[in-house]
């Protein structure tokens, strides 16, 4: 039986048609692997700043208000409902000048009672002072007749004794004579002793009396300095803030009802972002511009208490020249971190939202290009540019949201 061979002529046919196709898909898939993704966009949409070779100024800039350098609150120190008001807000005000009167009926009665009780142990005190001072006298009184009675035993017993002795006096005479000047002498003895001990208790007990009666006086003194805190006054010299008190409205004890600024002298406050605290310490300095002047400040304290992603910073003025400012003024700070350095610096812009400073579009021509770059400080100008440009090469700074995975832009 006969074998049929097939003809190897018809294999090599199909590989010379089939290598050229293989070859074209190749190319359209490496090309489309290696092309790099574009876009057009117009030029007019998008921000071209050029690389510089500059001073960078290690700086931050934020806004401060003038406040009193001191102010002082107004308290209510006795609770109470307005019944007068005699001054306004804004109002300049001396210290001790009325500002407002309370009126509570129950804390004044309070008042009656207390100092008329205080009133009373005053007199009560005062009273028993006047009874040992009675006493006293009575035993001054009993004094002088015993020692009466001493004189007279005396005189008789020497006028006895010469008789006695004379022989002209009876011996029971005498001796009854003896008898009673030794009474006379020992009973003159013991009401002395017994008056002066009795004296020396009497001061000892007046003292603690009139101790007593002085920090009654000074509990009387500072009732009625109370009472007197239904007038409320100015504690300092100065101008109203905050000063709203309304007729018939009731303020509890320790309530405040308005500021008194001095006007002394101002300084500026300002809320910081909390990226910043770190970077800001006390003695730094800064400048703000007043009447198209430089002036020098100073940061005084920072309080480093977060709240909603900002903390307080307090500055001083350095200049002793005298400013004519206003509470509540705005300034704008520039607060100097370091020193001017000369480097390569890109303006700033939305772009590094974006990139994190990793990459940028470089234009050339009616194209840019994405390039790494690194950079390093930041001003509220500038980035300094650490690696990746050069000065004057023109690189784009507007924002790169629709541009993130694209490598070439094209320009229109």
């Amino acid at each position: 039986m006969d074998t049929i061979i097939k003809s190897k002529s018809n294999k090599k046919k199909y590989v010379l048609i089939a290598l050229p196709i293989i070859l074209i898909v190749g190319y359209v898939v490496f090309t489309s692997a290696t092309k790099k993704r574009s876009l057009t966009i117009k030029r007019n949409e998008i921000s071209i700043k050029s690389v510089e070779d500059n001073y960078f100024e290690d700086f931050m800039s934020f806004q401060a208000k003038a406040v009193p350098l001191n102010s002082m609150l107004i308290n209510i120190i006795e609770g109470g409902s307005v019944q007068e008001i005699f001054v306004e807000n804004g109002d300049e005000v001396s210290k001790g000048q009325p500002l407002a009167k309370l009126y509570n009926p129950n804390s004044e009665l309070a008042y009656m009672q207390q100092e008329t009780a205080i009133i009373e142990q005053i007199n009560n005190l005062n009273k028993a002072k006047l009874d040992l001072r009675n006493q006293e006298l009575n035993l001054s009184k009993d004094l002088i007749a015993i020692e009466h009675d001493y004189l007279d035993a005396k005189n008789l017993y020497d006028l006895n004794k010469n008789l006695f002795e004379q022989e002209i006096l009876a011996k029971s005479e005498w001796n009854k004579t003896k008898e009673n000047f030794r009474f006379q002498q020992e009973r003159m003895g013991i009401i002395k002793q017994s008056v002066s001990k009795e004296k020396q208790a009497n001061l000892v007990q007046i003292g603690q009396f009139n101790q007593s009666i002085g920090v009654m006086n000074k509990s009387l003194e500072i009732l009625r300095t109370n009472k007197k805190n239904f007038l409320v006054t100015a504690p300092l010299s100065g101008r109203l803030s905050s000063f709203e008190p309304i007729l018939g409205k009731n303020y509890p004890q320790n309530s405040t009802i308005g500021i008194i600024d001095d006007r002394k002298g101002y300084k500026l406050v300002a809320d910081v972002d909390e990226f910043y605290l770190d970077r800001i310490s006390e003695k730094q300095k800064g400048t703000v511009i007043f009447d198209n002047k430089n002036i020098e400040v100073q940061i005084t304290k920072v309080i480093p208490e977060i709240k909603n992603g900002r903390f307080l910073v307090e500055l001083d003025f350095i200049s002793k020249e005298k400013l004519d400012l206003k509470q509540g003024l705005s300034f704008g700070v520039k607060l100097n971190l370091s020193e001017k350095t000369k480097t390569i610096v890109v303006s700033k812009g939305s772009f590094n939202e974006e990139t994190n400073g990793k990459w940028i579009f470089v234009v050339k021509g009616n194209q840019a290009e994405r390039r790494a770059i690194k950079l390093g400080r930041e001003n509220p100008l500038y980035y300094e540019v650490l690696e990746g440009l050069k000065p004057g090469e023109k690189v784009i700074t507007s924002s790169y949201k629709d541009y993130k995975q694209v490598e070439v832009l094209n320009l229109e």
